[in-house]
Formats: C-alpha cells, structure tokens, sequence
C-alpha cells in the first residue's frame, strides 16, 4: 500500500492484521503471534474469530497494512489463501504480504507459493522467527514500490 503521496511509507512503523477466517474457533496461535508483533513495534490489527476474505480485506484496505497474517487451522487453508489472495488483489492490495499459520501440510506449499502467500508457520513456530520474517519481507516490498 502506499502513503497519501501515492509513495511507499519507508518510515512509518509495520501495520499487520491477523485474522482466522472461517468457523474455526482456536486463536490462541493467532493471538501469541499479534502480541510477538505488537512487542516487537508493529501495529497490529486482530479482528477476531470467524472472518470472511471479504471482511479481512476490507479491513486490510481500511486499515492500510503492510501484511496480513491468516491463522488456519481447520484444514481449508488452500480455499481461505485463496480467497484472502484474490480478494486483494482485486482491491489493488496484491502489494500487502500474505502470509499463515496453521496446520498445513507440507505438499501444499507450493500451490499457496503460486498463489503469491509468503511463508506459513506451523504450530511451535519461533515468535522471533515470524517477527523477522515480516520485518524482512515488508522491508523489501517497501524497498521495490520505492523505485
């Protein structure tokens, strides 16, 4: 997204919203990695259980984030990226970074690649690592709207 020059914001701090679509009723996963971020210095968006793509991406538009971070863990991660992934990019947001956790099966990873997600965590993940992650990836996408 960009800033209202129409440029990257390079220096404002990182906006990631977390959300769990679907019926899926777990969130403590996605509620141990907002607070990591939030620690870290990012502003974090949680909008709660039971989202739809639509919902999450109005949100993401509105709240004008960097990432969006879906916490999956009902098995139907390749239908809700799927959503989440077309939804944006018909809102003009492809250049948010999408990227998971959840249960999701190794096999699958390259199809949600093709879909434009960035990295999933599995349950376990390192916080730190996710932190890194997000801090790097939004690093380059604001770096390659900077040319």
């Amino acid at each position: 997204m960009t800033g209202a020059a129409g440029g990257p914001q390079l220096d404002r701090p990182i906006r990631v919203l977390i959300a769990k679509p679907g019926l899926d009723g777990h969130d403590r996963g996605a509620k141990v990695i907002a607070r990591a971020l939030r620690d870290a210095g990012m502003e974090v968006i949680y909008t709660g259980l039971r989202q739809t793509a639509e919902m999450i991406v109005n949100a993401a538009v509105q709240e004008d984030v960097d990432a969006v971070g879906l916490s999956v863990l009902s098995g139907a991660h390749m239908h809700y990226f799927r959503e989440v992934a077309a939804a944006l990019a018909a809102r003009d947001a492809a250049d948010v970074l999408l990227f998971g956790g959840g249960i999701v099966p190794d096999q699958d990873l390259p199809a949600l690649a093709e879909l434009g997600v960035g990295r999933i965590f599995t349950p376990g993940a390192n916080t730190n690592d996710v932190v890194d992650y997000v801090r790097e990836a939004v690093a380059r996408i604001r770096g390659a709207g900077a040319d």
